[in-house]
């Protein structure tokens, strides 16, 4: 597989607080890659980063092997990556179908009633509250028009900031479902998560950070079998498994 996410390098300030320090990873075409850590260790800004929210300080975010640190969001996004940010950051006034005409926003008219549909054949739900004000949505529809919006683009790299959080169990899974699934139709995943077990039993690969480095990565089924990683890293006593 050829890489189509690089990040060389890449550090991020706030201020004088550095929230990454010279962050490096690959994610290669068709490929689902988790990043995880503790709050704080630098995982949303690094999803920022890669879709234009944050600026580099240093270091190179590489498309298909093409510089894009310093390229405008809207052009990231029309190079073709979705990001699905935590806390799902809908419009709540906007109604279902509303929200996902401004996910696509920048695409055909064929190609936004073509993401329509799709959105609706992925998540049943939402077509049923088409007409519906977002903000009436519950915690897991909102989630699932997150997703259903980012998809308007048809990324070929999606970008995923806590897509379980705050969901009950039977609701997260149906969730992870939806990514298996449309890592298996040929979207290239990059995925923050704080369930590290759910997450590593999906992903190919995963990098760990702390406090704004990498601290190991490697295969996702290596790191869920170590388990001084467990323990140190990913707070888990038992081996990981679906």
């Amino acid at each position: 597989m050829s890489d189509l996410l690089v990040l060389e390098g890449v550090s991020v300030s706030y201020g004088k607080r550095r929230a990454l320090d010279g962050v490096s990873l690959t994610v290669s075409a068709g490929e689902i890659v988790t990043l995880l850590g503790a709050n704080g260790s630098g995982k949303s800004t690094t999803l920022r980063a890669i879709s234009g929210l944050v600026r580099p300080s240093a270091g190179r975010v590489m498309l298909d092997g093409r510089d894009i640190s310093r390229a405008p969001a809207d052009a990231i996004v029309a190079s073709g990556i979705g990001h699905v940010p935590e806390g799902r950051e809908i419009f709540p006034e906007f109604t279902v179908r509303e929200n996902l005409l401004v996910g696509g926003h920048t695409a055909t008219s064929a190609a936004v009633a073509e993401g329509i549909a799709r959105a609706f054949a992925l998540f049943p739900l939402l077509g049923q509250r088409a007409r519906q004000p977002a903000g009436t949505l519950s915690g897991g529809e909102q989630q699932m028009l997150a997703i259903a919006r980012a998809l308007m683009i048809r990324p070929r790299l999606l970008l995923l900031d806590e897509p379980s959080l705050g969901l009950s169990p039977r609701l997260a899974r149906e969730i992870f479902a939806v990514i298996a699934r449309l890592n298996a139709e040929g979207t290239t995943i990059l995925l923050v998560e704080q369930n590290a077990r759910r997450a590593l039993a999906l992903a190919a690969r995963a990098y760990v950070l702390e406090t704004g480095r990498v601290v190991v990565s490697g295969p996702a089924a290596a790191l869920a079998a170590d388990p001084r990683i467990r323990a140190a890293y990913l707070g888990l006593a038992e081996p990981v498994g679906p």
